[in-house]
């Protein structure tokens, strides 16, 4: 197990350093990264290849020669407060003229402006467009300058002018603008510092002609490249939202992992409208300034507008995944840029038939996200990256970094997802160069590397003991957005519903994603023993209008009536009074929780009583797990029979435990993933199931086990940073005491 199932990053001027790597971190791969190139003595060295390609940027010239052929969007401008009767709103102020410009000659029917105070629409007749957009980029223009400098050229950047406005109230224009300058390009050049390099450029592959040209660029890039053995599709045609701004002290005003901002174009739009009753108009992708950010719950048309898109990212991705298989070679997809419209856990995804799927991950749930996609290979692509600094501009590979304390934060928090479920390779990306300087680095990636083969080669004899608790979590989304919410875990700290994905991608249970709306239609599946949901109010995680359907309150109060239990955390099943008028709470499963929430309207109303339980199953081993947990406000009892676990500095409950029929619900103010507060979600669901606690179990929440009964081993990990004594218990009863160092990793044959 010192060879295989590792990528490495190789880099043409340091061949001596990729192979001796490649060799002592057992790599059966060498990939190219951004900026960087293999040498042939690299390439003729026996290992497979990974080529990095991101079709819509990789041919700049003809996207300056093509320059009306760039991707666009729609955005909305920032808010002006209308001083007198007239108003003239520059449209691209606050937002980076590097990255945009207003497309003012295609596609203006889609324009609207909005009165933000009134929230509703000015009529036509009262705006009219001014200002110029860009001149046509030429490839003379492309050889000399970049595409900001195109945009320079310009007239002054596109106006709307108002007349008949109200004083003093705010309006927007949502308008097309066109990108000059593709997004990970912008971060690449930032980031990494990379100067004169040329600014790439995004195609827009609905119009005909650039998808036959992607197509042909294709097969000509196979020909060329006869060493390759598995392209690296980066993603493929839309990257994720990200709008960069021009102010300092804004300088992203908007960014999404998961939202289809960028598939929105002229082109799309009239195709989608063709034959509809009523249009998509930009406010539906405007959302008045949201956008249509995954936290938001989807509408019913912006629904129906991305399964278009994904039918026309499957329809062209198929046909290039059909290129690369026609060259004898494989295909694997990066899940994170560029990746809008692909939807892994889509039931369509197979249909483009990619061999592998890649996903730079920081937490344990990316890895589940990665490892439960019906493909061939499911590789990993480790943190950190190997750039000179991080996403949030800390130095990892610079003066001041300590990249091998990163890499053992991330290994570790990684590594009990995939104690769970199987990865067939990880990897490495960036500058090779970087990692020279450090040794202690070198080796930790060794030990990473054989880690894995160790992990993997147990679920390859046979998978891993699964606890007898099913479990769904309960969204807007369902599964098509399973594991995940948005992004990474470290841009939506705040948000309890990623911490607690966090927390079950390393526990036992068999998980899956319901969508509020199937169980308002279908009820609860037989086959779920415990439903959770969590998130703030008016939010996808926790649902939002979906609670104002009766059928939906009925089918979970029904579920756990009857037997089933309930996971809530922070404002579950929160309805405000404005979307809820004569409704008797804000929590709709306030009588199967025992717990509501005050918005501040009930204020008159006395409080129940109530004693702490400090002894109670939920709250085995980890009694102080909620001690910094802050209550919502006005959370308080509805009903007798609910036992209060933890209160917070004022007295209001964090936590509580109740039966409601035959069944059992937990409500949880709030879940920040950690050893005990996992150790605390794993005994809220064994409780809520009621189930006794069975299976190999570890008395240390830092430690977590996994029987694999196959193999006939138990793998014994430690999450913490410092040496952990913990008693691990056999389902026998047997016990034994480990010592374990740092983040060890122990497998232990079960006798």
């Amino acid at each position: 197990m010192d060879h295989g199932g590792f990528t490495l990053p190789g880099e043409a001027g340091h061949e001596a350093l990729t192979l001796r790597l490649a060799e002592r971190w057992g790599a059966d791969v060498i990939r190219d990264s951004d900026g960087t190139q293999l040498s042939p003595e690299i390439l003729h060295a026996g290992h497979g290849i990974y080529s990095t390609i991101c079709l819509i940027r990789e041919d700049r010239a003809w996207a300056a020669e093509h320059s009306r052929l760039l991707q666009q969007n729609v955005l909305m401008s920032f808010p002006r407060v209308a001083e007198g009767e007239e108003l003239v709103i520059e449209l691209l102020e606050g937002f980076s003229t590097d990255q945009f410009v207003v497309n003012d000659w295609d596609g203006t029917e889609f324009w609207q402006v909005f009165d933000r105070t009134t929230g509703t629409e000015v009529l036509r007749e009262q705006w009219s467009i001014g200002g110029e957009a860009a001149v046509e980029t030429s490839a003379d223009t492309a050889d000399s300058a970049d595409a900001a400098d195109a945009a320079d050229a310009a007239t002054a950047p596109g106006t709307v002018r108002l007349t008949g406005a109200v004083p003093g109230h705010s309006y927007t224009v949502n308008f097309l603008a066109m990108r000059l300058w593709e997004e990970i390009s912008m971060y690449n050049h930032v980031t990494n510092d990379w100067g004169d390099r040329p600014r790439l450029m995004a195609v827009e592959p609905r119009h005909p002609e650039v998808a036959e040209h992607l197509l042909a660029w294709l097969e000509e890039w196979c020909v060329t490249h006869p060493d390759t053995t598995v392209v690296r599709f980066t993603s493929l045609f839309y990257n994720f939202a990200w709008f960069w701004g021009s102010d300092p002290d804004l300088p992203h005003v908007y960014a999404d992992w998961g939202s289809y901002d960028f598939t929105v174009n002229p082109i799309a739009l009239r195709e989608f409208n063709a034959g509809r009753e009523v249009p998509i108009t930009a406010e539906d992708f405007v959302n008045a300034g949201r956008y249509t950010s995954t936290h938001n719950p989807p509408s019913a048309i912006y629904l129906e507008w991305m399964a278009f898109v994904g039918a026309f990212v499957r329809d062209l991705g198929r046909r290039c995944v059909d290129v690369v298989h026609r060259h004898g070679k494989k295909a694997y997809v990066f899940y994170d840029d560029s990746w809008i419209g692909l939807e892994p856990w889509s039931p369509q995804f197979g249909e483009m038939g990619f061999d592998g799927l890649i996903k730079a991950v920081f937490s344990g749930y990316e890895a589940r996200l990665n490892a439960g996609v019906d493909v061939p290979v499911h590789e990993l692509r480790l943190h950190p990256y190997l750039f000179p600094v991080n996403l949030e501009g800390a130095p990892t590979f610079a003066p001041g970094g300590d990249p091998t304390a990163d890499a053992q934060s991330y290994w570790t928090v990684l590594r009990r997802a995939l104690l769970r479920e199987r990865i067939d390779r990880i990897g490495l990306g960036g500058y090779l160069s970087l990692v020279e300087p450090f040794e202690d680095f070198q080796a930790y990636i060794a030990g990473v590397a054989d880690e894995h083969r160790l992990i993997r080669s147990l679920h390859e004899a046979g998978a891993p003991e699964v606890a007898p608790v099913r479990v769904a979590v309960l969204t807007a989304w369902g599964a098509l957005r399973s594991w995940t919410c948005s992004g990474h875990l470290h841009e939506s700290p705040d948000l309890s519903l990623l911490h607690v994905i966090e927390s079950l991608a390393g526990l036992p249970f068999d998980v899956r994603w319901l969508s509020l709306a199937e169980v308002a239609t279908d009820g609860v599946p037989d086959d779920v023993d415990v439903l959770v949901n969590a998130g703030p109010a008016g939010t996808a995680w926790s649902g939002g209008p979906a609670w104002a359907d009766p059928a939906l309150t009925t089918a979970v109060t029904a579920f756990v009536a009857s037997g089933g239990g309930l996971i809530g955390v922070q404002e579950p099943a929160a309805l405000d009074r404005a979307e809820a008028p004569g409704r008797l709470h804000r929590l709709q499963l306030a009588p199967v929780l025992g717990v509501d929430q005050d918005a501040g309207d009930r204020r008159v109303l006395s409080r129940r009583r109530f004693e702490v339980h400090q002894h109670h199953p939920v709250l085995d081993g980890v009694p102080h797990a909620l001690e910094h947990v802050a209550a919502v406000r006005g959370t308080h009892l509805v009903r007798a029979g609910v036992d209060v676990l933890a209160v917070d500095g004022a007295g209001l409950p964090v936590a509580t435990a109740t039966a409601f029929g035959d069944g059992r619900a937990v409500f949880l103010a709030d879940h920040r993933h950690g050893p005990a507060s996992a150790r605390l979600l794993e005994n809220a669901l064994w409780w809520a199931a009621g189930r006794e606690r069975s299976g190999w179990t570890s008395s240390a929440p830092e430690v977590d086990v996994a029987h694999f009964p196959t193999a006939g081993q138990v793998l014994v990990a430690s999450s913490a940073s410092s040496v952990v004594t913990t008693v691990l218990r056999a389902p026998s009863g047997a016990e034994r005491t480990l010592v374990l160092a740092p983040g060890e990793l122990l497998a232990l044959p079960v006798t």
